[in-house]
């Protein structure tokens, strides 16, 4: 078959001798060369399983593009999906197959282009579309927290509509969950079971930070039959960094701002058989107004224990009913003893300061106390309470490693304690 131009390479070498030689002059005539001639249309040698704008393909085949060895060899193929994802693929040592390594994905346009050069050496190509079937089982996706500014303890999480269990789907759908910060900071998704993810930095967000979310699943192979769904992108943005590190053994609490100290406050915390777990918490909300009982987390009514008590300015830290709250009927103590049921009693004026200073994703930490280590993912946000080499184990991006297990165990308290 013969295309213009043709100039064997032998040939070319010389005339590319020539135009050195010649000078200034023979320049213009450099278009000679094969390496610059204007690539031909090879849409014959050029052959696919995927029809130029015929029938859609079906997403679980490979993407196959070939030409016969009497006519030339491929040198590059392109095929790039409608938002822009490249479709990795391999070149048959000999150049004459060129095949998709990576699922196509479902419900969307493609376009190929494809290089070639014939058996004299002379540049051709085809470009082609296609599109794919649409898929019809989906996994959706959602991101948390709301829109929203919050404290740097805050992680973000992304909610399935359906479990992924196998390590390879999983990874699939790590490696499409994007999360960008401002400033940058290096950071990871943990699978907290088969259908929550959270995603959280190695240290703290930096303060005034700007995180956003998104997710690159949309029509993305993830099981046999299911396969990503686009999801709303998420933009959050951290105020200052606030921590309040409590010291439940001299019963006070120090906050601090940007790391330095705005306010040290006495304080009391749980009693012996009620301790306050230690560990770093997040805010998880704020209620003016609670009314906590003591049958709400098991305590008898009409027992030594029993408390029946409106209690103001309450922020909450775990779901099973830890608050930093007003206490003005353990003032006498704040200080200097331990005697709520769990939670971190303090001065009404001081638990109204607190109140309006912190947010959201704000740290709460306690230590020196005699209670167990706040869990990491069951009663809150305990996120921070695991070591950064084991977070990064619950990646299913780790080579080689199984994502080391949390025991969790539900909450079984949902009810404020004081």
């Amino acid at each position: 078959m013969n295309h213009t131009p043709r100039i064997s390479p032998v040939v070319s070498c010389t005339l590319l001798v020539v135009t050195l030689v010649a000078g200034v002059t023979a320049c213009g005539e450099s278009d000679s060369h094969p390496l610059s001639a204007k690539p031909y249309d090879a849409a014959d040698e050029i052959s696919s399983n995927a029809s130029d704008g015929g029938e859609k393909v079906d997403p679980d085949k490979p993407l196959e593009v070939s030409v016969d060895g009497d006519d030339g060899r491929i040198t590059d193929v392109t095929a790039v999906d409608a938002s822009g994802r490249h479709l990795a693929g391999e070149l048959d040592a000999d150049g004459h197959r060129w095949r998709s390594t990576a699922p196509l994905a479902a419900g969307t346009r493609y376009s190929v282009r494809v290089s070639m050069e014939d058996s004299d050496g002379a540049p051709g190509g085809r470009t082609l579309s296609f599109e794919t079937t649409a898929a019809k089982k989906f996994l959706k996706v959602a991101f948390g927290p709301q829109a929203g500014t919050y404290g740097v303890g805050q992680p973000v999480t992304a909610t399935l509509s359906a479990p992924v269990t196998d390590k390879a789907a999983r990874a699939t759908v790590e490696r499409a969950l994007k999360v960008r910060s401002t400033p940058a900071v290096t950071g990871s998704w943990y699978w907290v079971d088969d259908k929550t993810l959270h995603y959280r930095p190695q240290e703290y967000w930096p303060a005034k930070a700007t995180i956003e979310v998104s997710s690159n699943l949309a029509g993305i192979k993830v099981t046999n039959a299911l396969y990503g769904a686009p999801a709303k992108a998420l933009k959050i943005t951290t105020g200052d960094r606030l921590e309040a590190i409590t010291d439940a053994s001299e019963h006070s609490m120090t906050v601090k701002r940007n790391g330095e100290v705005i306010n040290t406050i006495p304080v009391t915390t749980g009693k012996p058989g009620f301790s306050t777990r230690n560990g770093v918490k997040v805010v998880l909300g704020k209620e003016y107004y609670v009314r906590m009982r003591g049958e709400t987390i098991g305590i008898a009514e009409g027992s030594s224990d029993s408390y029946d008590l409106p209690v103001y300015y309450a922020t909450r830290v775990t779901w099973s009913g830890e608050y930093v709250h007003a206490a003005p009927w353990s003032t006498g103590s704040q200080g200097n003893a331990n005697v709520s049921h769990g939670c971190t009693g303090m001065s009404t004026s001081e638990a109204e300061w607190f109140y309006n200073t912190v947010r959201e994703g704000d740290i709460v930490k306690v230590i020196g106390s005699e209670g167990e280590t706040m869990t990491p993912f069951d009663n809150g946000y305990g996120d921070w309470n695991l070591s950064w080499a084991k977070w990064q184990q619950g990646s299913a991006l780790q080579n080689d490693n199984t994502p080391e297990r949390v025991d969790t165990v539900q909450a079984a308290r949902l009810r404020p304690q004081v």
